[in-house]
């Protein structure tokens, strides 16, 4: 039986492309700290130790300590004098970019019938962000005050999407085996395809999906967020697992 739902974020519950967020995500940084760093040398570093972060396989090392320990030395500066600055940029700059996202006029409802029917509700957002970003794009959803039992941001996982390890430890942390958990998200490479390897049942959130949509994904069930809701509502999930 279905115990735990996990929900990708942008593209998911948030409007969000990424091709379109990230150049102005980074110009936005580059010019918060060009008075330190050339823009160019930080944005070239910044892609370059992302990449690092996202290969990390070292379940030892957050995906931030990862980051970061090859990130300050190549741009030398030291963490500790960077962090106002960046505290400040994610206060001020980052909500500015909430323009380049539209909420989804679905998404509330159905993260608030997967918690009104008893589920474990994660976010399981690729950890790339510091949780202050993953926080306030949950706000640009309009779903940042719910209770859920974990926000993966890059302080506090050791993997990211699509490894295995990724949907693991989110399983760990609630304590559900792959067969208790239902993943929805947007990305059939990122999302979907290694979670049901794992054995998650996965609901394939279609909104944006190129038409006509590929029948080869391995997606339990596919859709928009309104079918997602109507599944919940409809106590399927409750008999999904029996079969």
């Amino acid at each position: 039986m279905i115990h735990a739902i996990l929900f990708d974020l942008d593209g998911t519950l948030l409007q969000s492309d990424m091709n379109v967020f990230m150049p102005h995500y980074l110009q936005a940084l580059t010019t918060r700290l060009a008075h330190l760093i050339p823009p160019s040398k930080l944005s070239a570093q910044l892609m370059r130790s992302t990449r690092l972060m996202m290969a990390n396989s070292d379940p030892t090392r957050t995906n931030q300590q990862v980051f970061d320990a090859d990130f300050y030395p190549k741009i030398g500066h030291v963490r500790e004098e960077m962090l106002p600055i960046l505290e400040e940029f994610y206060t001020h700059d980052f909500a500015r970019l909430r323009d380049l996202t539209q909420p989804k006029p679905e998404a509330r409802a159905v993260v608030q019938a997967a918690f009104a029917r008893g589920y474990d509700v994660a976010i399981a957002t690729q950890p790339v962000f510091p949780l202050t970003a993953v926080r306030q794009r949950l706000e640009w959803a309009g779903v940042a005050d719910f209770p859920y039992r974990l926000v993966t941001s890059y302080e506090n996982m050791h993997a990211c999407k699509p490894q295995p390890a990724f949907f693991q430890e989110v399983l760990a942390v609630l304590g559900r085996s792959p067969g208790e958990c239902l993943f929805a998200g947007d990305s059939p490479s990122d999302d979907i395809a290694p979670a049901a390897q794992l054995g998650l049942h996965t609901f394939w959130v279609t909104d944006a999906a190129p038409d006509p949509i590929d029948p080869n994904i391995p997606a339990r069930w596919r859709g928009s967020l309104g079918d997602l809701h109507r599944l919940l509502v409809s106590g399927e999930l409750l008999t999904e697992g029996r079969r």
